[in-house]
């Protein structure tokens, strides 16, 4: 029996909820009431959610934190986080606690330029292409001037429109490579808008055959780039033994540079961090993993974001990162919770909270090198999957408390908890 249909973007709510229930559910009452459990009680704000995509049944909840006593440039900080991953927040929270008495984060912005791109095929002489482009660059710049005005009085624009010849990468293939400074605003829609205005006016001409084919922003935004730094006396960073377990720490930050596989585990960390305040403060974490993974690989190699060494016995540990984030426009004046995040974080500029980020990601690489490299990081994560495991097998408070209590000091794995489980009910 197919399961096609036409026309479902223009059924009502109910309607699409009833069609997949009859089509998917094996228990269609069940179903339907659960997708309805999320609905916003408020119908405005339940409106509001409803119009951000297509075919909206419900929402789907990340838990909303926050991980205070972030000291970053002297100044505090309590840091909003949306991530279902158990120990990410508390990793983040211990290790802000860890850094305050220490100096705190440093961190700064070392370039925001953000770039869009015109790709053309032109089969022509290339000198001809050049002249053309020369002779043309200025009306460029003018044929956005409407579009670009808010954004110059802002101190944005356009920074400069450059022809590149990519025939060695590909026959025919230019482009006009195009760097922008969008200030607070992350800058998407502005960025393509322009690259569109460009590339129509660009195309016009009767004695070049240029075709366009697409005009976009990239996400890969390597001068757009913050770092984030921490540092203190070796002996600070351990109770005991700290020369012994600094120089793992160091010898765990090469291997991930070494071993693209440890890498991208390793970088996948940081983005945990990373990820989780750049979705509750509205901005894209598809286009910044995108962007950084982009990044770690600039060399040709897969390698880490962060980066660590001993000297004078001292410890610095940093992290340099490309974002492009913003703190105006999009989600962050839509999403409630989005323009709640940005007032937590004292309101920032799109520059602080490209510091603010990084940090987090710093500090989510701290808590798991420190972990893997002393008792292993399954300890704290696992206490930490505890009661995601008890919650798949039991809802009877007695059996939750006494699973909890009898895990206190053992090992924890799925198994372990589904046998004592079947114990306490044989």
């Amino acid at each position: 029996m197919s399961k096609q249909i036409t026309g479902f973007s223009k059924l009502t709510k109910e309607e699409k909820i009833t069609w997949l229930a009859n089509q998917f559910f094996t228990d269609k009452k069940q179903g339907i009431a659960t997708l309805k459990s999320y609905w916003n009680s408020n119908e405005k704000l339940q409106k509001l959610h409803d119009d951000f995509i297509e075919n909206t049944l419900s929402n789907f909840y990340f838990p909303y934190a926050v991980a205070p006593n972030f000291v970053i440039n002297g100044k505090d900080y309590t840091i909003p986080m949306a991530i279902e991953e158990s120990s990410v927040v508390a990793a983040a929270a211990l290790v802000a606690k860890f850094w305050s008495t220490r100096g705190g984060f440093k961190t700064k912005v070392i370039s925001t330029t953000k770039i869009g791109q015109v790709h053309f095929m032109f089969s022509g002489n290339e000198s001809d292409l050049v002249a053309y482009f020369n002779s043309i660059k200025s009306e460029l710049f003018e044929v956005t001037n409407n579009i670009t005005k808010n954004m110059r009085n802002r101190g944005g624009g356009i920074l400069d429109i450059e022809l590149r010849n990519k025939t060695s990468d590909l026959n025919n293939y230019y482009q006009l490579h195009v760097t922008f400074e969008t200030k607070d605003s992350m800058g998407a829609n502005f960025i393509n808008t322009c690259l569109e205005a460009i590339a129509n006016h660009f195309k016009e001409t009767e004695t070049l055959d240029i075709q366009i084919v697409m005009s976009i922003l990239s996400n890969y935004v390597p001068d757009c780039l913050v770092r984030a730094e921490v540092s203190c006396k070796v002996e600070e960073l351990y109770k005991e033994d700290a020369a012994h377990y600094t120089q793992k720490f160091i010898n765990a930050l090469a291997i991930a540079n070494a071993e693209p596989h440890r890498a991208v585990t390793h970088n996948k960390g940081i983005m945990n961090g990373i990820d989780a305040v750049v979705i509750a403060t509205g901005n894209d974490f598809r286009a910044v993993e995108a962007g950084v993974h982009a990044y770690a690989a600039r060399t040709g190699k897969y390698q880490s974001l962060s980066g660590a060494k001993i000297e004078n016995n001292i410890f610095y540990f940093w992290l340099e990162i490309p974002l492009s984030l913003g703190t105006v426009g999009g989600l962050t004046k839509l999403h409630p919770l989005a323009k709640l995040s940005l007032e937590i974080l004292q309101k920032p500029t799109a520059k602080e909270l490209m510091e603010i980020v990084a940090v987090v990601g710093l500090a989510q690489n701290f808590a798991a090198l420190r972990a893997l490299t002393t008792t292993g990081i399954q300890k704290g994560h696992m206490k930490m999957h505890l009661g995601n495991i008890i919650k798949q097998l039991t809802t009877d408070e007695k059996e939750v408390a006494y699973l909890l209590e009898y895990f206190k000091n053992k090992p924890v794995s799925h198994s372990a908890v589904v046998a004592e489980f079947d114990k306490i009910k044989a």
